[in-house]
């Protein structure tokens, strides 16, 4: 990327969370760059619900149409890239891309998302965010009254079995093992005529992703259509964590009620720092870390 390489804030990620943020700021006259690799953690699911003006909408034509609007603000530069180290300098920070170009601002968002980690059950990644999904505001509704799995175990699979109930009562919880769940939470799920199948899972028979079976070890075989889990995930990106930015026990970026993770002049947004995995919610933290950050730029320009 040529010409300038000093902005007033760099934002780390160009999804919904970090775009939201650039246009806050772009509006707000700063100098910003976003650097995106362009691998969001949600490109593989086809639809986005539960966000209003864009309900069935494909993230990428969201995503599309944000980049456009917020580029129209030309204080707002886009650099297509991954960053792959930070550091502190004198006057605030200098990221580097795998490219080895340097950038410098005095203020960093991170909005990098974090990396769902598969279980290694055959045809769980290629289902995961089509058939297989974590939200049931973001996707619950198009697989309503459906035969649905819940693939989870101890509380995870308790809380799924409570929350879903409410969609489809044609519910079957797969712990792929020995339950974990305790007596009380199983007494709880049996009266509510909700299965518990704790055999092993071989594969996920599916077409294109939409799942047709489960197939367990033994080979025998559940059909279904749609299957609730939520996999371990791990931080996207871990420059905050070299710059010394805490984590909370979840593995999320840790933030206060602005947004402001624990080293001073760096933030972060969306789902990086918060369990509410949605467009929606990236969206207002995005807008909301923007507004902060410039409030915070114009409190220190005011002496």
């Amino acid at each position: 990327m040529a010409g300038n390489k000093n902005f007033d804030t760099i934002i780390i990620g160009g999804s919904y969370a970090g775009l939201s943020a650039a246009m806050a700021l772009g509006r707000a006259l700063r100098n910003v760059l976003i650097i995106d690799s362009g691998l969001p953690c949600n490109r593989q699911t086809p639809y986005s619900h539960n966000f209003i003006t864009q309900d069935g909408e494909k993230p990428s034509v969201i995503a599309e149409k944000a980049k456009t609007q917020v580029l129209n603000y030309n204080t707002v530069k886009f650099h297509h890239g991954l960053a792959v180290s930070g550091k502190k300098t004198d006057n605030g920070f200098a990221i580097t891309t795998h490219s080895d170009e340097e950038f410098k601002a005095k203020k960093l968002i991170f909005a990098t998302g974090v990396k769902d980690i598969m279980p290694t059950i055959n045809g769980f990644a290629e289902c995961w965010g089509i058939s297989l999904i974590h939200c049931p505001y973001c996707h619950g509704y198009e697989v309503k009254n459906e035969r649905t799995g819940i693939l989870a175990n101890g509380n995870f699979a308790f809380h799924y079995a409570q929350l879903i109930r409410n969609w489809t009562k044609d519910l079957t919880i797969f712990t792929n093992g020995k339950s974990l769940l305790t007596p009380e939470q199983t007494d709880k799920i049996t009266k509510h005529n909700i299965p518990i199948i704790e055999k092993e899972i071989a594969y996920l028979k599916h077409e294109k992703g939409k799942v047709e079976q489960i197939v367990f070890k033994d080979n025998s075989t559940f059909g279904l259509r749609a299957i609730y889990s939520r996999p371990d995930f791990e931080q996207h990106c871990k420059i905050p964590e070299t710059l010394g930015c805490e984590l909370t026990e979840q593995g999320l970026l840790k933030v206060d009620m602005f947004q402001k993770t624990t080293v001073a002049n760096v933030f972060a947004c969306g789902d990086n720092a918060s369990p509410m995995r949605s467009i929606a919610y990236a969206t207002a933290t995005g807008n909301i870390t923007g507004s902060i950050v410039n409030g915070t730029m114009a409190e220190e320009e005011f002496h």
